[in-house]
């Protein structure tokens, strides 16, 4: 009896506790749970609130590439217009062709490009994602309505054979020669036979007498070279020295010495690229030239020309003319005039010149 009176109240502490305590530890126990990270892999329905942190801008995006024309030649020079989210940008295409627009920001761009003698292109629309360089493969442009192709299939030498008769057609204004500007960059070399023809051929044009007689009416007016004489006698003597000038630097540094040291006596037409960096090529080409392997060397030939001619001159000029200034004076001459010829035929002559645009592709056998 006195261990029931005793448990009865034990018991009732127990109901109590159960009673009034278990609901507080539950509440106690969802508290702390809230407060605690969850398992890993296991995501609580309080995380799915919390919202995701903002995107940070997209990665720039860039497009390449490379421009070249229909004989594989790279464009040099060409002006490419690129149109789209990022406004419009336009770049020249560098010496090896290529282009690269950077800092782009994603979309769909569309790309135009003029210039040189290539037909006008536009392409189709470019998509460029986030972060992406997007390559364009080879842009090959048709040349343009002004070249005329003239296809052949020939071994080199009757491929230079046709190029020659190309150049001997060339004239100013359909009337003063243009013999010597090549506008076919990959055209063959010629070889011996083919120098000493457009030479002479150059050298027996009507136009070729009428410049030396202009000279030396010239030169008579300004009382030039007065141990000549004056009159009939004295035009004749000053037309002779002028036309001898003309034909031994001619035949010395376009044949003798192009063959010898194996040089191409020819101007090859560059056309595209700054005015800055044409008339530099135009400059730099009467004092370097094209060897027949294709390279630039230094154009021992025209200028060994010009100094030879001025040395020939002693055996013709007055003896008070004669001498190293006689040589020095034609020579240096006779080089400033390929210079400044050189910049008409890169800036003013194709313009004006028949059978200028006329291309012979390089197709051999």
């Amino acid at each position: 009896m006195l261990q029931y009176h005793h448990s009865r109240p034990r018991c009732l502490a127990i109901l109590l506790t159960l009673a009034f305590g278990l609901p507080a530890l539950q509440a106690q126990t969802a508290g702390n749970a809230q407060a605690l990270p969850d398992a890993p892999g296991f995501s609580s329905s309080h995380a799915a609130l919390v919202p995701d942190a903002p995107d940070g801008p997209a990665a720039p995006a860039a497009i390449e590439g490379t421009v070249v024309n229909t004989n594989g030649d790279m464009v040099e020079g060409a002006r490419l217009v690129l149109s789209g989210p990022s406004g419009q940008r336009d770049v020249q295409s560098g010496a090896d062709g290529q282009f690269t627009f950077t800092n782009l920001a994603p979309g769909t761009y569309k790309l135009m490009i003029t210039g040189g003698d290539v037909s006008t292109y536009e392409s189709e629309a470019i998509v460029v994602q986030p972060g992406e360089t997007h390559s364009l493969s080879k842009i090959v442009l048709a040349m343009n309505a002004g070249v005329t192709e003239v296809h052949v299939t020939a071994n080199q030498v009757q491929i230079a054979e046709e190029e020659v008769h190309v150049e001997e057609s060339q004239r100013v204004l359909g009337i003063v020669p243009n013999f010597y500007s090549n506008y076919d960059w990959n055209a063959p070399p010629l070889n011996a036979r083919q120098k000493y023809a457009l030479a002479f051929r150059s050298e027996i044009d009507p136009i070729t007498f009428a410049g030396a007689a202009a000279l030396a009416g010239a030169e008579e007016y300004q009382g030039l070279y007065p141990g000549y004489g004056t009159g009939f006698s004295g035009f004749g003597k000053r037309f002779a020295a002028q036309y001898a000038n003309d034909f031994s630097s001619r035949m010395i540094g376009s044949a003798v010495l192009p063959s010898l040291f194996r040089q191409d006596p020819r101007y090859f037409y560059k056309g595209t690229g700054t005015a800055r960096s044409r008339a530099l090529y135009a400059v730099k080409s009467a004092f370097i030239c094209r060897g027949d392997n294709g390279k630039n060397e230094f154009d021992y030939s025209d200028i060994g020309g010009d100094f030879a001619a001025g040395w020939i001159a002693n055996l013709y000029y007055p003896e008070k003319n004669e001498g190293v200034g006689l040589v020095l004076t034609n020579g240096l001459i006779e080089m400033a005039g390929h210079a400044g010829t050189n910049l008409l035929r890169e800036f003013v002559l194709k313009g004006i010149t028949s059978h200028a645009g006329v291309h012979i592709p390089v197709k051999t056998r």
